[in-house]
């Protein structure tokens, strides 16, 4: 039994993203909910324009380590990007809270992850829910390189056209990695300011939070402004609080990381807290 687990981890741990999209394709599109041994549940929040496939592979890790994990579709995802047109950052923060609750029912001890806007809904959730066992924020917001004049643009282009399409820096722009894959490439200007408005509430909130907290940000991040993680670390009002960064990655980078240690240390700061 316990040799079966171990290799079922390390299969986890050791497979290469792009071969097991091939395979499990068919859920790309898919929330997921896996039961788990050991009355303890985690949440994981995708992030904007993805989908919950983002996080599964580290649900499945998780999962398999004797967790019960619940990764819910936010709304206007997982379909075309004319659904998140009409969708207001709220009802994401209430897919998430719902997500929780009904998690919270059967387990004593909930945690909760998060990835860019997915951090930025977990933040506000464990404001709202104190009862929140731990977090761990992978790139998260504080603020948005040269924020006030992307939205400026944003707010300008929005007079003469509805959707804009998405920017990958050269390095981490293949068409073949997960995280570009799996989510919509163009996406409604208005959703984007939907976005703006979710970041702004979730920094102002960072102090009331007081659940111990992993903060994990790419060394190469084209998306979050300058120093990004040293203020999240130094604003949230965690007492127990981890930084780590992770080398030459994109901004969402949980889906295509391989080797680097992060689901060990997600799994020891869970465990640890």
């Amino acid at each position: 039994m316990v040799e079966r687990l171990f290799k079922k981890v390390k299969s986890v741990l050791l497979a290469d993203p792009e071969l097991l999209y091939k395979e499990e394709r068919k859920l790309a599109n898919q929330p997921f909910y896996f039961p788990g041994e050991n009355g303890q549940a985690v949440l994981l929040i995708h992030g904007w324009t993805s989908v919950p496939y983002e996080v599964r592979r580290l649900g499945i890790y998780l999962n398999e380590n004797g967790y019960t994990v619940s990764g819910p579709m936010l709304r206007g995802h997982g379909t075309v990007p004319k659904d998140l047109e009409r969708v207001k950052w709220t009802e994401w923060l209430h897919d998430v809270t719902a997500a929780y609750d009904e998690l919270k029912k059967n387990h004593e001890k909930v945690y909760v992850i998060g990835t860019s806007i997915g951090a930025s809904l977990a933040v506000i959730l464990a404001k709202n829910r104190q009862d929140v066992a731990g977090m761990v924020l992978l790139a998260m917001p504080y603020k948005i390189r040269l924020e006030r004049t992307a939205i400026l643009l944003a707010k300008l282009s929005s007079l003469f056209r509805k959707y804009n399409k998405k920017y990958y820096p050269p390095t981490f722009g293949v068409s073949t990695t997960i995280t570009r894959v799996i989510s919509y490439q163009t996406y409604p200007i208005k959703s984007a300011l939907e976005v703006f408005e979710l970041i702004k509430i979730s920094r102002k909130e960072l102090p009331k939070v007081k659940q111990p907290c992993l903060l994990m940000e790419s060394t190469s991040d084209h998306i979050t402004a300058r120093k990004n993680l040293d203020i999240i670390h130094k604003k949230i009002g965690s007492k127990v609080k981890e930084k780590k960064y992770i080398p030459r990655a994109y901004h969402t980078f949980i889906s295509d990381i391989k080797n680097e240690g992060v689901f060990e240390d997600i799994l020891n700061f869970i465990e640890e807290n």
